[in-house]
């Protein structure tokens, strides 16, 4: 079996979490990257474009609308779990598979010792480190600004040691809620990104309102209003062109106080019981998962 997970340029926390939080949970050499059998773990992997005669095995992921929606009927798909029920909606899956997003697994792992020192801690999603100016926003704010390119364990480690967390990355909030730290969701700054968020805040019982955070530049702004990433040649023009850098100082210094506002916000966190209950269901997968497959062979 192979894991399958998204692997970007610059590396995303959620993402990349496949590749250190699997290897805890479950038998070693349980991946052999034989690409007949796919492992589809955490993040929005639920799409159309695999080999068609591979078998994909479903474990917490979710359909994020990135893809056209894949014909999971078609006899090459086994879902153990998945993130929220608007995935099983949109796919046509037994709602009872709605467990919530698999990275929610991290409470049972070894965690890393919680950073010190962070009171409010902003994580940006991973796109919006090129497009944004986050890092010099948190500076201006006095707010700690967590990279989720950095490696797994150490954006881990600040999220434990964080009192609350403000997150655009959808994977701050799974961690941090997971790990029982207070977190506030922002709205994306492109909307592609907005609807896997309330398929996992439906799974947990979730009342999730987005809180709108200012762009911290004009490419940002600009990806806000037109629901486009910012990155085309004539948005990147326009946008570090000489007269609109005092727009763009204007941006950061709003951006700075509108995190600031955020930090003064009430936070969100599932209740014990609906974390309790959705950890508890995908561990039952897990082990589920594991006698398919590990038994399967020991007998082989």
């Amino acid at each position: 079996m192979k894991l399958t997970y998204f692997q970007g340029d610059p590396p995303n926390f959620g993402d990349e979490l496949n590749a250190t939080m699997w290897a805890e949970l479950l038998p070693a050499d349980f991946f052999d990257d034989d690409p007949s059998t796919l492992f589809v773990g955490i993040g929005s992997v639920i799409q159309h474009n695999y080999p068609k005669d591979a078998k994909k095995v479903v474990v917490g992921s979710g359909y994020g609308g990135y893809t056209k929606k894949p014909d999971v009927h078609d006899g090459t798909w086994e879902f153990h779990f998945v993130r929220g029920p608007q995935t099983t909606e949109a796919l046509g899956l037994h709602p009872d598979l709605a467990v919530a997003d698999a990275a929610i697994l991290l409470r049972q792992t070894k965690l890393p010792a919680p950073a010190t020192d962070i009171k409010v801690g902003f994580m940006p999603h991973y796109e919006s480190i090129e497009r944004g100016n986050w890092k010099a926003a948190c500076e201006l704010a006095g707010i700690t600004f967590i990279d989720p390119s950095r490696p797994p364990d150490q954006v881990i480690a600040q999220i434990l040691g964080a009192e609350l967390v403000i997150t655009e990355a959808m994977h701050g909030a799974i961690v941090a809620d997971a790990l029982r730290t207070p977190w506030i969701g922002v709205k994306a700054m492109h909307h592609v990104h907005r609807f896997k968020w309330h398929d996992w805040a439906q799974a947990l019982d979730i009342d999730y309102n987005p809180a709108f955070l200012f762009p911290s530049n004009l490419r940002e702004a600009w990806a806000l209003s037109t629901g486009r990433g910012g990155s085309g040649p004539r948005a990147m023009a326009l946008c570090t062109s000489r007269p609109a850098a005092p727009f763009n100082t204007a941006c950061l210094h709003m951006a700075a106080r509108s995190l600031q506002r955020l930090a003064r916000q009430n936070p969100s966190l599932s209740s014990d019981a609906a974390t309790e209950r959705a950890t508890d269901r995908a561990m039952t997968a897990i082990d589920g998962l594991i006698a398919r497959y590990v038994r399967k062979e020991a007998f082989a």
